[in-house]
């Protein structure tokens, strides 16, 4: 199928040069990028959005323009993971300063491209515009899904447990912002994030999880989520978090570390319950396959709530650890 011809126009020129590096729209793609909108196949569907403002969400002496749009695309495709969807393709968004187009903006594109490529989706169209600043980034990202996965549908006795390792992307925003280069293991944490769509997929056709989250505000936060939804407490045992390398690296000891792991956010892995013993039977597969560590990290409960398990067995309430907007805090 080919795209649709655009019209004549400096915006028109600077979509037209990004399509031309995009793959051809596949057999799923009714219509691709150059109409109204696009048309997808299939379904039932999936669909999230997610936004990275310049500030915000990042700054631009952190990363190169490619690493800014590859970023926010993993953002939003990580939501599809949360769900086990498949994406099928994304919309990209550009609010940007008149000096950053084209070269900016084409780059930014290139590295969104890139991202939902690697997932299995398509580039399927989007919007520029300009404004004074600042450069701010809207990513939609559509999936097919099955049978998706909710974050309300966990019980009391579940297993709480974890993909990867967890702090690292927190650990190279600490660092910037202490004026220091970040640890090189932190800073792709945080620059190329790996939504985790085969891995959920994976899982979900084995009846594994019941429920299902991504870690974008932090452990604590997005265990703090599940649990409101489905109505339960969960307890995470501090011992059994799973650090990241960057995290490590760049803490002010052990505890320091813990802390970056369960409160950082923008780890984008999942975090999802299941029956005792259940994940232990294909554990071994899906670390062989993925080469991705499965880690328990708690309990579900009763009791409503989240709190941390000290190895002495002392009790913690994460209360607000984990990313908040709206509170001042910024990168």
């Amino acid at each position: 199928m080919r795209r649709t011809a655009l019209g004549e126009g400096v915006e028109f020129d600077v979509i037209r040069r990004i399509l031309d590096r995009a793959r051809p729209p596949g057999r799923g793609v009714l219509v691709g990028p150059g109409d109204d909108c696009a048309v997808i196949g299939g379904g039932p569907i999936a669909v999230s959005t997610d936004v990275s403002v310049e500030g915000v969400h990042f700054r631009r002496e952190w990363l190169e323009p490619g690493e800014i749009g590859y970023r926010a695309t993993a953002a939003s495709l990580s939501d599809l993971a949360a769900m086990a969807a498949r994406p099928a393709g994304i919309l990209v968004s550009v609010v940007a300063p008149r000096d950053d187009v084209p070269e900016l903006v084409e780059a930014l594109v290139d590295g969104a491209r890139e991202a939902v490529e690697a997932a299995g989706g398509e580039l399927l169209g989007g919007d520029l515009a300009g404004s004074p600043g600042p450069l701010i980034v809207d990513i939609v990202a559509l999936g097919r899904v099955d049978w998706p996965m909710l974050r309300s549908t966990a019980g009391a006795g579940d297993e709480v447990w974890v993909t990867g390792r967890l702090g690292g992307a927190a650990a190279a925003v600490r660092s910037w912002l202490a004026g220091r280069e970040p640890h090189a293991a932190a800073r792709e944490a945080y620059a190329r994030p790996r939504p985790r769509i085969e891995e959920a997929a994976w899982l979900a056709e084995r009846g594994v999880p019941h429920a299902l989250i991504d870690i974008s505000d932090g452990l604590a936060g997005d265990a703090g989520h599940l649990a409101a939804a489905s109505g339960v407490g969960i307890v995470i045992d501090a011992g059994r978090v799973p650090v990241h390398e960057g995290a490590n690296r760049s803490a002010d000891g052990p505890e320091d570390a813990l802390r970056l792991a369960i409160a950082g956010g923008e780890d984008y892995e999942l975090c999802f319950t299941s029956s005792p013993g259940a994940v232990e039977e294909i554990k071994e597969a899906f670390e062989a396959a993925f080469d991705a560590t499965l880690t328990r990290v708690g309990t579900v409960t009763e009791r409503s709530g989240v709190f941390l398990r000290w190895e002495d067995g002392t009790m913690e309430p994460v209360g607000t650890m984990g990313f908040r907007h709206f509170t001042g805090a910024e990168p």
